[in-house]
């Protein structure tokens, strides 16, 4: 299958994905469980894309500066810094390991 019809059935699917959102009680919806589980799931999909993107460099494993700026960014969320903080925390310490000669 050529490009644009993967990019069809993608489409397909996301749009398929919608209407069965759409088209489910409303009950089911605010239910206490369902918005745990979708909760959960966010939390799950988002650290799973930190991870990808910190520790992984093509197809190898990477240890290098990012592995240090998401450390001190860990901190500093632990220490309950305001998000700025967090994020110029996290680029002081990457361009710091940087210079220091991590990759």
């Amino acid at each position: 299958m050529s490009l644009w019809g993967w990019i069809l059935v993608a489409s397909a699917v996301a749009f398929a994905t919608k209407l069965v959102g759409y088209l489910l009680p409303a009950a089911w919806l605010d239910s206490e469980g369902f918005g745990r589980a979708s909760s959960a799931l966010t939390i799950a999909l988002l650290s799973a894309l930190v991870a990808t993107n910190t520790f992984a460099s093509g197809q190898a494993l990477a240890l290098d500066s990012r592995v240090l700026a998401l450390a001190a960014a860990g901190i500093a969320l632990w220490r309950e810094l305001p998000f700025l903080a967090v994020v110029i925390i996290g680029a002081a310490v990457a361009a710091l390991g940087r210079l220091a000669g991590l990759p």
